[in-house]
């Protein structure tokens, strides 16, 4: 063995050029997974990393959730949830209320947290807000001083780096809070792990919450003794939501509220491994063969002094020990090395946040294993190849002939069917079994390629000679064209699956996007509003939109005069919910804005007190069901509210649901209050910009009310970029395998080439050759690889886009039922065309283009 690798060593220096195409295929994938692998782990800051940064040096950071009852929390302090609605503002808590519940001795250091306006240069905008004493110990380790001083005085606030990109400037003056107060900028504050953050600091009372009763009340409490998980039960229990050091360094046992996690992750994480093997292994194949076909002689002689095929085999192997194990540890090395360099230089500006550097040894060791497994794999077919080889042929310069094994077309049907009927069984769970199923597909495939390349080069008989010549050599050497072939139809097989399941998810998304008004459509709502307030927010738009109609719908109330909203929850036949949310209620001019038209029959309608509906799905005998949702504390109350409808058609159905006349409603026993005003875009369309500025008034005319300024802007999804990066992903590997392969083929075929140009062939003439075997490498993988990845695709559609239930086995050996209704299937043709026809033509023109077609006139034999 140790003579296997310094042959294997001295052939590989030997031959730098194959050495390093083949260390690149396998240690670039170890390269970027082990480098994301060592960012994602130094970028996800768990809580005991983050204690600094949310705790500074105190024991506790205590919130008001704005409840006065039971909350539950994750253990972190971060999320939390109560038993119903919040039901509007609370009594405010007090320091003095929060000590009582905890042991006497503690030091308070109010900490809010929310978010703050202030005037840029283009407009109001808002960014987060922190009202904090950064020169007390207490909040040691939550921002780094970067540049000045921390505030001293309530004049005084300090900026994060990204408010300096957005115009502030240090020892300048900024206008924040809704007053316009104008304060110096004394310092540049840096969080130590979101650089990217975008904050004003100032001190307590100078930003945020001039409101009492709201959810930014925090104090950070240095407690004499630690806050033990029952402490943090007894204030859950009271609405008080609690970060403790104590417990996040000694987490409790019990199940607290955390996410559920992923259980199929695991399963996607295998797949993609498996897959990565499977293509370096199929790209590298070929470059080993390469170096048989170079070193065969070597070989050869080897094997005529006595060398049995068992110690080729080895010097073969030892190629892939060498060069896999090489490109895994350089890979390894590279990849944490460039990551950890990444991180410390670029401060989590790129990544988003950045923690202590940390180095998942065990998953990189594990993706370090997988590269140099790769190799030798791949090295695996060639080896076998060596050992088969006749020695007597090879040193007589004659060619052996290549003989398909009768077992691997049979084991390749038994796991294609295999494959087919998984991804079958498959569409009733989990879109990642989908795809871990197709690899039982994929594997068949990969085994019947030599068969399907004899195929296929039948076929090529009528074809010209240059292209019928790159056919026969195709087949004749169907070890290293049915190994590129592999690569070319997984690569292809993979792209298209994704690219139907991705596209298709998005056409459902983009299909069940259903809104209540049409694009570009602003709504204004003030709910708690009394009419003098409201009768003031519409003189301010009127003010700050002149000579713009504005058309006015109402609010609905209960007989208890308690404020609620009429929505429809129907569903589709594939039961998916195609509409919720307040459904508009006024007059003719608002029925003219929803439909998008004049439509005298619906105005009638409308006019006698019935509600126009524009989805057939939600008409029931003439009647329109709907729900009306109130809130009278913790949890909300619901009843069905019924109306006489009438159907009518919409200009746009995707932006019209139904509209309700005033009439109906009062019919139905509801009160109704005009709180609502809609701009129609015909007249002015709103940007993001303006919408703010527009809340921005307005609250500023009604203070501490609530109101709520929405901008329609309708489906706002795009499947673009992720064609982009399939197709990006299928232009490397299709053309990365289609010219490893056209090389090798382009040595083999050196003698039919001289052949060619003694009889007189011209240089075009060869150029066509290495054309068409680059032509037919990749247009039959890329065929198809088009078939497999569209079954794959079709089936992932079916848990993509349907209802999911009864996703286990309620009983062993019981499976569940299929998915409800039918998919949505929308086949990305520009895709699929551009990948099976435009990448094998591409490849064929590149090949022909830049071949050598000058040959050496040498003597052949055999």
């Amino acid at each position: 063995m140790l003579a296997a690798l310094r042959i294997s060593r001295r052939d590989a220096l030997r031959a730098r050029g194959r050495s390093a195409l083949i260390m690149l295929m396998i240690g670039l994938p170890v390269l970027v997974l082990t480098g994301f692998l060592t960012l994602a782990e130094t970028a996800d800051i768990n809580p005991r990393e983050g204690l600094a940064a949310e705790l500074g040096t105190a024991d506790v950071l205590i919130r008001a959730s704005g409840v006065r009852g039971e909350v539950r929390q994750d253990i972190r302090g971060r999320a939390w949830s109560s038993n119903g609605s919040l039901g509007g503002p609370t009594r405010p808590w007090t320091q003095a209320e929060v000590g009582e519940l905890l042991e006497p001795g503690g030091r308070f250091l109010p900490m809010n947290e929310g978010s703050v306006d202030y005037l840029a240069a283009d407009g109001r905008d808002h960014v987060g807000g922190r009202e904090v004493d950064l020169r007390d110990p207490l909040t040691a380790g939550m921002y780094r001083l970067v540049e000045g001083r921390f505030p001293a005085s309530t004049q005084e606030i300090a900026v994060t780096p990204k408010m300096l990109e957005r115009g502030a400037r240090l020892g300048a003056r900024l206008e924040v809070t809704r007053a316009g107060k104008p304060m110096r900028v004394v310092g540049v504050v840096e969080h130590p792990h979101w650089s990217r953050s975008t904050e004003i600091v100032g001190l307590p009372g100078t930003l945020l919450f001039a409101q009492p009763g709201t959810q930014g009340t925090n104090w950070l409490v240095d407690t004499p003794g630690p806050v033990t998980a029952a402490v943090v039960q007894r204030l859950n229990a009271v609405g008080l939501v609690v970060q403790s050091r104590a417990v996040i360094e000694n987490p409790p046992d019990r199940d607290w509220l955390t996410p559920s996690g992923n259980e199929n992750r695991p399963v996607a994480i295998g797949l993609a491994g498996v897959m990565i093997v499977l293509e370096v292994v199929l790209l590298a194949g070929p470059a080993f063969a390469v170096g048989l076909r170079r070193r065969r002689r070597e070989l050869a002689l080897i094997a005529a002094q006595g060398g049995s095929p068992r110690h080729l085999r080895l010097i073969v192997l030892a190629d892939g020990v060498v060069l896999g194990g090489g490109a895994a540890a350089l890979g390894l090395v590279l990849g944490v090395g460039l990551a950890s360099l990444s991180a410390a230089l670029e401060g989590g500006r790129l990544i988003g946040a950045v923690g202590p550097l940390e180095i998942p040894w065990a998953p990189i060791a594990g993706v370090s294993l997988l590269g140099a497994v790769s190799g030798i794999v791949a090295a695996l077919v060639p080896a076998v190849q060596a050992a088969r080889q006749d020695a007597a042929a090879v040193l007589g310069e004659r060619r052996s002939t290549v003989r398909d094994r009768v077992g691997r077309p049979v084991l390749g049907l038994i796991l294609l069917a295999a494959g087919v009927m998984a991804t079958v069984l498959s569409i009733r769970y989990d879109v990642v079994w989908v795809f871990a199923a197709a690899v039982l597909s994929q594997l068949g495939l990969v085994a019947l390629a030599p068969r399907l390349v004899r195929s296929a080069a039948a076929l090529a008989t009528r074809l010209p000679l240059p292209f019928r010549l790159a056919a026969r050599d195709a087949s004749r050497h169907r070890g290293r064209t049915a190994s590129a072939v592999a690569a070319v139809m997984t690569a292809t097989a993979t792209v298209v699956a994704a690219g139907i399941a991705v596209n298709s998810d998005f056409a459902q998304s983009r299909d069940a996007f259903q809104a209540a008004v049409p694009t570009g459509t602003t709504r204004i709502e003030g709910n708690d509003l009394d009419d003098d307030r409201w009768a003031k927010v519409r003189a301010t738009v009127e003010r700050i939109l002149p000579g713009v109609p504005l058309i006015e719908g109402v609010k609905v109330r209960d007989a208890g005069n308690v404020a609620g909203d009429l929505t429809l929850r129907e569903t589709d036949e594939n039961q998916r919910t195609i509409f919720y949310g307040d459904l508009p209620v006024g007059d003719e001019r608002l029925l003219v804005l929803v439909q998008g038209r004049r439509d005298p029959v619906a105005s009638a309608a409308f006019a006698s007190g019935k509600a126009v509906v524009f989805d057939p799905e939600l008409v029931r005998d003439g009647k329109l069901v709907m729900t009306l949702y109130t809130y009278r504390g913790q949890a909300p109350e619901h009843r069905e509210i019924t109306v006489p409808a009438v159907l009518a058609e919409a200009a746009d159905p995707r932006h019209a649901v139904a509209v309700l006349p005033i009439i109906a409603v009062r019919d139905a026993g509801l009160k109704t209050e005009p709180r609502v005003l809609y701009v129609d875009p015909a007249a002015r369309r709103l940007t993001e910009r303006q919408g703010a500025q527009l809340e921005w008034e307005l609250t500023g005319v009604v203070p501490g009310a609530y109101l709520r300024i929405a901008v329609e802007r309708g489906f706002q999804g795009d499947v673009a970029p992720w064609m982009w990066l399939l197709l990006g992903a299928a232009l490397v590997l299709v053309l990365g395998g289609t010219f490893v392969a056209t090389g090798l083929a382009a040595a083999d075929m050196r003698p039919d080439l001289t052949t060619m140009a003694a009889v007189g062939a011209p240089p075009g003439t060869r150029r066509l050759v290495v054309a068409g075997q680059a032509g037919f490498i990749a247009g039959l993988g890329a065929l198809i690889g088009a078939v497999a990845g569209a079954v794959t695709g079709v089936a992932a559609t079916w848990p993509m886009t349907t209802p999911m239930y009864e996703a286990s086995l309620s009983r062993v050996g019981e499976f569940p039922s299929l998915p409800l209704g039918t998919p949505t299937l929308e086949i990305p043709w520009l895709l699929l065309t551009t990948v099976v026809i435009g990448l094998p033509v591409l490849a064929a023109l590149l090949a022909g283009v830049f071949t050598r077609p000058r040959v050496t006139l040498t003597r052949r034999t055999g």
